[in-house]
């Protein structure tokens, strides 16, 4: 079984930037949507037919997604943003009459989640999304609305949920839940309630917990 975290924040706040101490060699993202990385770092390149060994791939199509996840060796995958895998889907379809097809975003949605804790037994996959606060005034992960909500509650998927804090220009993640979020982490695995925006710490601490034993992985295969 693999490791699945989730990674929550308002656009800005250092989601993606916080792969920047990320070893590219040993991780792979898949992004819901083509866009530069917001860091500077060497290493990091597009999987195409010329390039099979890069370890960037687009796609918001879940079955694209899932296919790719059991083919990657690295033992790290980042998926950034998955709001917009729900997002995406919703706008092409939002000419389609009648609520059935919130009940098959929804379904796209789990079965990503439910396949990111599916992998092999040393991978970690860190799931990046932004942030809504419902009606009672709880931050949580944005959606598309009440209707999927009802189906599914993509926290409720994971044992870590960290979200992005930040705090007179310090960038950083909170590890526990303040009463108003859906943060948790499992108790003694980080020793802070707020800890540096660094997703390469977080993997260090993430593999110290569970004494997972890391080795060199080969390349990704498309």
């Amino acid at each position: 079984m693999s490791i699945a975290t989730l990674i929550l924040g308002q656009s800005g706040t250092g989601k993606t930037a916080s792969m920047r101490d990320m070893n590219p060699a040993q991780t792979f993202l898949i992004q819901t949507i083509r866009k530069p990385v917001s860091f500077k770092a060497p290493g990091w390149s597009y999987a195409t037919k010329e390039h099979p060994n890069g370890n960037i791939f687009a796609s918001d199509n879940s079955q694209t997604i899932i296919c790719l996840m059991r083919k990657i060796t690295r033992p790290v995958i980042v998926i950034d943003d998955f709001q917009y895998l729900l997002a995406n889907e919703f706008m092409r379809r939002s000419e389609e009459k009648g609520y059935d097809k919130f009940t098959e975003i929804a379904r796209h949605a789990w079965d990503v989640l439910t396949e990111a804790s599916s992998l092999g037994n040393d991978t970690r996959v860190y799931v990046l999304s932004h942030t809504e606060e419902d009606q009672g005034g709880t931050t949580k992960i944005k959606t598309i609305g009440k209707l999927l909500d009802e189906k599914i509650t993509p926290e409720g998927m994971f044992t870590t949920v960290l979200r992005t804090s930040v705090i007179d220009g310090d960038y950083a993640f909170t590890t526990q839940n303040n009463g108003r979020d859906t943060v948790k982490s499992p108790m003694g695995m980080f020793a802070e309630p707020r800890i540096p925006n660094d997703l390469a710490a977080v993997d260090k601490a993430i593999v110290n917990f569970y004494s997972i034993t890391t080795k060199p992985s080969n390349q990704p295969t498309h």
